[in-house]
């Protein structure tokens, strides 16, 4: 396939084979450094926890506003 070629919508998110690389690529090293990464996981329910807390605080500022 040639760099040039351009994907049909309907089939690809990107529109042309270097985009597709070039995120290819990307989504590479993301996973590479993020398994890399020492800090223990968060459990799911912490998250959910966190950002729970965090929603209240943002509505609380928006009524005071």
């Amino acid at each position: 396939m040639s760099e040039n070629t351009t994907f049909d919508p309907r089939i690809s998110e990107f529109e042309t084979a270097e985009q597709e690389a070039e995120h290819t690529a990307w989504i590479r090293g993301e996973l590479e450094r993020r398994q890399s990464d020492p800090r223990p996981p968060v459990p799911h329910d912490e998250v959910v926890k966190r950002m729970e807390a965090r929603f209240a605080l943002w509505q609380q500022r928006q009524r005071a506003a």
